[in-house]
Formats: C-alpha cells, structure tokens, sequence
C-alpha cells in the first residue's frame, strides 16, 4: 500500500510538471512569435527597397531559433535566448524603418508642371474676357464672373481677391499695333472706382500702352498688363497682378478723393 502510495505522488509531480513546461513553452512561443512577426512585416514591406535589410533580418531570427532549440533543455538560458533574439529583432526593424525614412526625406521630388502657354492674340474678345475671368479663378478668385457687355462702363470681369477686394477688370483685345491710349485709361478711371467700387483696377490687353495711358494709370492707381505680363501670370511666373496692391490702392483711392 505505502508503495502504491508513493508512486501515485511521483504521477502526480510528474503531471504538474509537464504542465508548467508545456506553459512555459507556449509563452516563449507567444514571444518569439510576437517579434517574429513584427520584423516579418517590417521586413517585406522594405525588402523592395532594403533587401540587404531584410537578409540580414531572416538570418538572425533563424540564427536565433538554431540556438533555442540548441539550449531546450534549460528554460531559464532558453527565455534569455528567446527575449535576446526579440531585442536584437526590434533593433534591426528600427534601423531598417530609419533607413526607410532618410530613403523617403532625400528622394527628389518631381515640380509641378507649369501650365500650358495660351495664345491669347487668337482669341475672340469674348473669349479673350472669359480666359480672363478663368486666370482670376484660378488664382483664388472662385466668385470671377465676365459681366461685360453693352452697358458695361469698362468693367468686362469683376471678382473678390482673396483677401476679401473687390477686383474690377477692363480686356482690351487688341493687335500688336493697336496700343491702349490715355483716352481708353481715362474713360475707365472714371467708373472702375466711383461706379464699380472697385479696390483694384486692372486693364489687360493683347496688345501695349502708349506712355500717356501708362502716365494716368500710375496717377490713378490702375494696374496695367500688356501681353508680357498677361503671358508670365498666365504661366505662373508672375503672381496675380493683385498680389501687394493694398498700400497701392489705398493711395490711389486718396488721390481721386481730393480731385
């Protein structure tokens, strides 16, 4: 009976401790798991890019299991092995994604392409005026609307910059030889501001000024684009003609007041 007694005790012991090594083994199989998994993710998604990376990754997780399964017979060196190797599997996932990052930082960006060039002497006046207006909505102006027309007093597009102006703009489409004159400047000084409230005037032509237009439009704070200057806003290599106005009209603005 004693001996019975005895062999069911050691059962017993020998049950509760397969138990806790079976335990044992699926936590430290929970870990390298865990890391395994991590860098296994890490490692194809920059693999394209970082092969070098991504060998030198499954080899030390293979290197690492080579010595897990070396030392299975001590638990206490394996958790340390195993909890090494998960260390070790981090740091190469660091280096690897900081590699990733100055890859992504110093690749050269492409520019953004500029826009087509536009033949505006071939326009129509109506449709020279709605290139116009389209320019003006480009450029930050959403509310730009063509309003010229019989009736019209000079303004041909009226828009809101967007800084809150209210934008009034004369079109002149006109030929090489046929320059905008003082008498054209001064029809549209006297409505662009007293009729039209406008902030900023602008005249636009497809053509150029003769020196006393360009003389009164200094005088009354009119900005005036020849086919250069439509051509470079056009293209982006001048800003709006709008673009630092505000000190320009408010001057203007004073001067036409006192006359």
């Amino acid at each position: 009976m004693g001996i019975r007694a005895r062999g069911g005790k050691r059962n017993g012991r020998g049950s509760e401790f397969d138990v806790r090594r079976t335990a044992f083994g699926f936590v430290l199989a929970g870990i390298l798991l865990a890391g395994g998994g991590l860098a296994l993710r890490t490692a194809l998604r920059s693999a394209e890019r970082h092969p070098v990376a991504a060998v030198a990754l499954a080899v030390l997780l293979v290197a690492g299991a080579v010595a897990l399964l070396r030392r299975r017979r001590s638990r206490r060196r394996a958790a340390r092995t195993a909890a090494a190797v998960v260390e070790t599997a981090y740091d190469v996932v660091d280096a690897a994604l900081e590699e990733v990052a100055r890859a992504d930082a110093v690749q050269p960006t492409e520019p953004l392409p500029r826009p087509r060039p536009v033949d505006y002497t071939t326009m129509d006046p109506y449709d020279f005026e709605e290139a116009v207006a389209a320019l003006c909505r480009r450029d930050g102006c959403p509310d730009a609307e063509v309003v010229g027309g019989a009736g019209d007093l000079g303004a041909d597009v009226v828009a809101t910059t967007p800084d809150g102006r209210r934008l009034v703009v004369q079109c002149k489409r006109y030929t090489a030889d046929n320059k905008v004159g003082s008498q054209d400047l001064q029809r549209f000084g006297g409505t662009c501001y007293a009729v039209h409230e406008a902030d900023v005037a602008v005249v636009v032509t497809t053509g150029d000024y003769t020196g006393p237009a360009l003389e009164y439009a200094e005088q009354c704070g009119i900005l005036c684009l020849g086919l250069d200057e439509l051509t470079a806003w056009s293209e982006g290599a001048a800003p709006p003609p709008w673009y630092g106005t505000e000190a320009a009209d408010g001057a203007a603005e004073a001067e036409l007041t006192e006359a």
